[in-house]
């Protein structure tokens, strides 16, 4: 069951075909909403630091320059009509200057509360959404007060720049604790308490410019070593539980003036009045939502287009039950036998080589109800 609301959009000022969307970072994200664009007739700028970034492929023009180049930004933001991006960590200076100059979404407060995970905790449980225990963790002796508070086993995460199981270590009864914070670089970081979930889920959803939200059916996800493995579509949650998560999410892109596709990871706990948890906020297209490129009536790329382009949302309807599998590492070498099975639809990001950990694409299976 996907969800949709409507709001106003009178003197929204949609950019038509033929206008420019600036995408900041040339990974396999910015790839693919550069494809979703095109098939809108518009046209994309990619800035991003490397040279070999995959997204260059397929956009129309790119730059290659560091986030911290004034200069560079500036020449970018005259080339383009909108500027969105495809990755949160981006410095915020290179924000401020970037939206002083064209229109930029998601914005700032977007950025800022998510870059920071006690930021982003404190944000979630100050709208009554709950989450898991969680503590600043500026010193040793802080980590020794927060695991008398919250037990263990914990979860010791820095507060900026950690994904797919970077940045983070779990504590176990006895740990050495010196050595957790050795692992995360002594640096600022928050604890989280055990969750006892049964399942992890995410909602990918879309807020437009005049207020209006999509929500996507709720992922189901499996992780494999930190990583996203597999999502299905729908999940296995209840009726009531489906419109928790969803009502979470949309309360989370209303509080934030969200503009764009957002993800919000959650825990499914084991019984309790609060079954649902919010874990993440991701404030762009997610790994969990590749599945929408077949399996929806409009993708997460082309949503988090016409989004930012002031354009009206499109249906998030599914298109029957929806398996996506993530090919990591050496896992894209079966791309022969993939193509080879009907109903299987190979994406592969145009990335130089493979390596473990490395995500090289996705396969998507849709089957009808």
């Amino acid at each position: 069951m996907s969800v949709e609301s409507s709001a106003d959009r009178a003197g929204m000022g949609a950019l038509p075909p033929g206008s420019t969307v600036g995408i900041l970072g040339g990974g396999q994200l910015g790839r693919m909403m550069a494809i979703a664009a095109a098939s809108y007739g518009l046209k994309t700028h990619i800035f991003a630091p490397d040279a070999d970034s995959p997204a260059f492929e397929v956009a129309g023009k790119h730059t290659v320059a560091g986030y911290e180049d004034e200069a560079a930004l500036v020449a970018f933001a005259a080339a383009v009509d909108v500027v969105t991006y495809e990755f949160e960590n981006i410095p915020a200076e290179s924000v401020d200057l970037l939206r002083r100059h064209v229109p930029l979404f998601p914005d700032h407060k977007a950025l800022a509360t998510t870059q920071d995970r006690l930021l982003e905790k404190r944000f979630v449980a100050a709208l009554g959404i709950p989450t898991a225990p969680f503590r600043d963790i500026a010193s040793r002796q802080d980590l020794v007060t927060a695991l008398a508070d919250l037990g263990a086993p914990a979860i010791l995460k820095t507060r900026r720049f950690g994904y797919d199981g970077k940045g983070q270590v779990k504590i176990e009864v006895g740990a050495d604790l010196d050595a957790a914070l050795a692992a995360i670089g002594h640096a600022p970081a928050i604890l989280e308490g055990f969750v006892p979930f049964v399942r992890e889920v995410s909602v990918v959803g879309a807020r437009d410019q005049a207020g209006a939200f999509a929500a996507y059916d709720v992922c189901e996800n499996v992780h494999r070593h930190h990583i996203l493995d597999i999502t299905t579509v729908p999940s296995a949650l209840s009726a009531e539980q489906t419109a928790e998560a969803i009502a979470a999410a949309k309360a989370i892109a209303d509080a934030l003036s969200y503009v764009g596709v957002l993800a919000v990871e959650m825990f499914v706990l084991e019984g309790g009045d609060s079954p649902i948890v919010v874990n993440e906020i991701a404030p762009r297209v997610h790994n969990s939502g590749h599945w929408t490129i077949e399996g929806a009536i409009t993708s997460q790329f082309a949503q988090h287009i016409r989004a930012v382009c002031g354009w009206p949302l499109g249906s998030t309807r599914r298109n029957g039950q929806v398996e996506m599998r993530n090919l990591i590492g050496d896992d894209v070498e079966a791309w022969a036998d993939i193509v080879a099975q009907p109903g299987l639809h190979l994406h592969l990001y145009g990335k130089a080589s493979a390596r473990p950990g490395r995500k090289m694409g996705h396969v998507t299976r849709v089957l009808p109800e």
